[in-house]
């Protein structure tokens, strides 16, 4: 759990899927299968259903949220938010939603004004929930691991073409190094773990 680690039904006639300008709802698809997603800022705190399940959850009842940059092959900008309560339940939210087995299309806007007023409600009335960024630092630290050792790896490929005299395969190698580092090292400096507070949301896990 979240928080051990680091110390309603949709609305008919929604299209799409990103309703409330207040950032007080937002509905999503996950998956092509199944139906959509829906979150609801209420007085009574947050107000969730998801694949058949629903529930209300007080604000006090939030233990932990944490929030995360999470790229898919068809999708770069997709950012995911895991809200835990003090029972160890998890809800999740991602700031994509899919239409077809070929389109899956960003909700930036309404994404970030959900997370935004959440942290918001949560901070105004005094909450102790544990805020976290990243993945598990087991999973980062082996991507750490994995990311040196294919840098190395790299490095003994292209001294090598270079002292041999392979000059269009140096030049590949150094693409693909590049192309690589970008993927994987951007995907790993947004998902570096640690804390944030309620008055510095990180900007390099929101869209």
């Amino acid at each position: 759990m979240l928080s051990q680690l680091f110390g309603a039904t949709p609305r008919a006639g929604v299209k799409g899927l990103e309703v409330a300008g207040d950032g007080t709802q937002y509905v999503f698809k996950p998956s092509l299968v199944g139906g959509a997603s829906q979150f609801d800022l209420t007085g009574e705190g947050l107000s969730w259903q998801v694949r058949g399940k629903h529930g209300v959850w007080p604000l006090e009842k939030i233990a932990a949220i944490r929030l995360s940059y999470r790229p898919v092959s068809m999708q770069s900008r997709r950012f995911r938010a895991d809200i835990e309560d003090t029972r160890g339940e998890r809800v999740t939210l991602y700031s994509t939603t899919w239409h077809t087995v070929a389109l899956m299309s960003p909700q930036d806007n309404g994404y970030r004004a959900f997370i935004v007023e959440l942290h918001r409600r949560l901070a105004a009335m005094g909450s102790k929930a544990v805020l976290v960024v990243g993945i598990n630092p087991a999973i980062y630290t082996a991507g750490l691991v994995v990311l040196g050792l294919v840098g190395v790896s790299m490095l003994g490929l292209l001294i090598r073409a270079l002292i041999t005299g392979e000059f269009a395969g140096a030049l590949f190698l150094i693409g693909f190094a590049a192309l690589f580092g970008w993927q994987i090292g951007g995907f790993l400096r947004r998902n570096k773990p640690r804390t944030y507070t309620f008055d510095a949301l990180p900007k390099d896990v929101l869209p």
